[in-house]
C-alpha cells in the first residue's frame, strides 16, 4: 500500500515526454531525472539520476509502435525496483497490443495478457491506464489496474456542441456499451453500426441499426489506426442521410495513410487526445489533453483516494475534473 510519507516521483519514457511534462505540470511538480543512453548496436539503457529509494515511483509511458517504447518502460520499471522503490506505477495512457486480447485464430499469441505478465515480472506494483480496447484486459493483471475512461475528457466536450440534431454513434455492437453510459447521462440518442470486415481496417458493409436521417452524428472510438474504417463509416452514414459526421478517439495511432485519410475524408472533425503525440498535422484534427485527469488519479493513488469518483463527479457534472478538490 502506498503511504503519505513516502514522496511522489514522476518519470517520463522517452515516448510520452511531452504529456508528462503537463501531468506534473497540473500536479505541482517537474518531471524526475531519468535518462536512456543508447548504443550504437541498437541497445539501450534506461537509468535514474535521482534516488528513488522508499519513493513511490510512477513512470508514464505510452507503448505505442516500436516495441523499443514497451521495453524501455518494462527496464525503467526493473531499474525502480532495483533502486529500492517503494511502490512502482506504470502510468500507460495507451496500451500497446490492447487489440491481440483473445485467439481470433489458430496459433496465435494473446499479446495483451503477455504483456500484462512482462509488466508484473518488472516489477511493477500498480498499472493505471486509459480507455483499454477491452475492459476485460484488466483481468489479465495479477496488480491492481487504475482503468481511466475517455468518457470524462469528451462528455464536456460533446455537450458544448450543438444538441438540437445530434445524435452518438457506436462504431460496431462491442463498444456499444461505452457510447451507452455517455448517451444516457448527456441525454442523447444513440445508433449502432454493424460492420462486416473484408480483413482488419477494411470494412465490406455496414448496417446502422438506428435514425441518422438529417442527424449531426458523433462517431465515438477507442482508437484510430489508419483511418480507413472510420472514413469509410462516415462516408456510409452519410449516405444514409447523416447531415454532419465527427469522430471522437481516444488513442491517435494513425499510421500508414491516415492522415491523407482523414483530410480526404467527409468528417467535419477529428477529435483525440494526446496519449499518443501526433506524427502529423491536420485541420480536421483537434486534440484534448488527459493530462490533468492522469494528474488527479496519481494524487488519488498515493493519497489512498477513490478512483471512481473521478468518473462520478465529471460526467455527473458534464465538466472536466476539479483539480483543486
Amino acid at each position: 500500500m502506498t503511504s503519505l510519507i513516502h514522496p511522489v516521483k514522476i518519470f517520463s519514457g522517452t515516448a510520452s515526454s511531452a504529456l508528462t511534462a503537463s501531468i506534473c505540470e497540473y500536479y505541482g511538480s517537474t518531471p524526475g531525472d531519468m535518462s536512456v543512453a543508447r548504443f550504437s548496436d541498437g541497445e539501450f539503457q534506461p537509468s535514474f539520476n535521482e534516488s528513488v529509494r522508499g519513493c513511490d515511483v510512477f513512470i508514464v509511458q505510452s507503448t505505442y509502435p516500436s516495441t523499443d517504447n514497451l521495453f524501455e518502460l518494462l527496464m525503467a520499471i526493473d531499474a525502480a525496483k532495483r533502486a529500492s522503490a517503494n511502490y512502482i506505477t506504470a502510468v500507460i495512457p495507451y496500451y500497446g497490443f490492447a487489440r491481440q486480447d483473445r485467439k481470433d485464430k489458430p496459433r496465435v499469441s494473446i499479446a495483451s495478457k503477455l504483456v500484462a505478465d512482462l509488466l508484473s515480472t518488472a516489477g511493477a506494483n500498480r498499472v493505471m491506464t486509459m480507455e483499454l480496447h477491452a475492459p476485460q484486459i484488466q483481468g489479465f493483471f495479477n496488480v491492481p489496474v487504475d482503468h481511466l475512461e475517455a468518457s470524462i475528457i469528451f462528455a464536456p466536450y460533446i455537450k458544448n456542441l450543438p444538441q438540437d440534431n445530434l445524435v452518438l454513434a457506436a462504431p460496431d455492437v462491442g463498444s456499444s456499451n461505452r457510447i451507452r453510459e455517455v448517451a444516457k447521462i448527456l441525454n442523447l440518442p444513440m445508433v449502432i453500426c454493424d460492420k462486416e470486415r473484408k480483413r482488419a481496417n477494411e470494412i465490406a458493409n455496414m448496417t446502422v441499426i438506428g435514425d441518422v436521417d438529417g442527424k449531426d452524428v458523433v462517431l465515438i472510438d477507442d482508437i484510430i489506426d489508419t483511418g480507413g474504417t472510420l472514413c469509410k463509416a462516415a462516408a456510409m452514414l452519410t449516405e444514409k442521410g447523416a447531415k454532419s459526421v465527427r469522430a471522437l478517439c481516444c488513442h491517435p495511432v494513425l499510421s500508414g495513410k491516415a492522415y491523407e485519410n482523414i483530410n480526404n475524408s467527409i468528417l467535419t472533425e477529428l477529435v483525440v487526445t494526446d496519449t499518443i503525440p501526433l506524427k502529423g498535422k491536420s485541420d480536421k484534427i483537434k486534440v484534448l489533453s488527459v493530462a490533468p485527469l492522469f494528474a488527479r488519479a496519481i494524487r488519488n493513488v498515493h493519497e489512498n483516494g477513490s478512483i471512481s469518483s473521478l468518473f462520478k463527479q465529471a460526467i455527473a457534472n458534464q465538466t472536466n475534473i476539479d483539480f483543486n478538490k
